[in-house]
């Protein structure tokens, strides 16, 4: 039997290769709202920021669930809309990286904080992110109906992550949240350690 050549190989190779790249705003072809929906879902610092805020808040209670639950979608669209009618926006992906990195760990070690201290880490990671966000999303010449479907898949999220986490009583399902906490945590410290090396 006879193994496809080089040339049979780079022809398939280029049969898969995308027409165009987008680096901040995947188009889904669904209108601008599920454009905002999916990128957020294709950003792995502010999922993974978002999760971890969810978590952290679950597993200090309903109330503490609930301000957070309020506090980040009205801070990303509040700094959402800064960025995008901003003239320029500083270069905080190194701060959003290292917020990953703390609330991994702060979920990871079940550090026991107020609920209004959590609602206050909320907003600050959702000012950082959403403001980053404005700024892609100028950039990319979408508006606001996008940055409003970020803003809904935020609430999705974040309501569903805590409010999963709020009743979890028993020994092992209270690990596995510390467990991807500390998955978290990892993978902030590896993408800090790679925006520190490209700096």
């Amino acid at each position: 039997m006879r193994r496809p050549g080089a040339a049979a190989l780079l022809a398939a190779g280029l049969l898969v290769l995308p027409g165009a790249a987008r680096a901040h705003l995947v188009t889904s072809g669904l209108g601008p709202y599920y454009d905002g929906a999916l990128h957020l879902l294709m950003s792995p610092v502010d999922l993974l920021g978002l999760v971890a805020v969810a978590l952290l808040a679950g597993r200090q209670g309903a109330r503490a669930g609930r301000l957070t639950v309020m506090m980040l979608p009205a801070v990303w669209l509040l700094t959402g809309l800064a960025g995008l009618t901003a003239s320029s926006v500083p270069d905080l992906a190194w701060l959003g990286t290292a917020a990953l990195l703390v609330l991994g760990l702060l979920v990871a070690a079940d550090v026991r904080l107020a609920p209004v201290a959590v609602a206050a880490l909320a907003a600050a990671f959702a000012a950082v992110t959403g403001l980053l966000n404005g700024a892609a999303l100028a950039a990319a010449g979408a508006g606001v109906p996008t940055l409003v479907g970020i803003v809904l898949a935020v609430l999705c999220v974040a309501l569903l992550a805590s409010a999963a986490v709020v009743p979890l009583r028993a020994l092992w399902s209270r690990v596995a949240v510390r467990v991807a906490g500390s998955w978290v945590a990892a993978v902030g410290m590896l993408m800090l350690g790679w925006t520190l090396q490209a700096a």
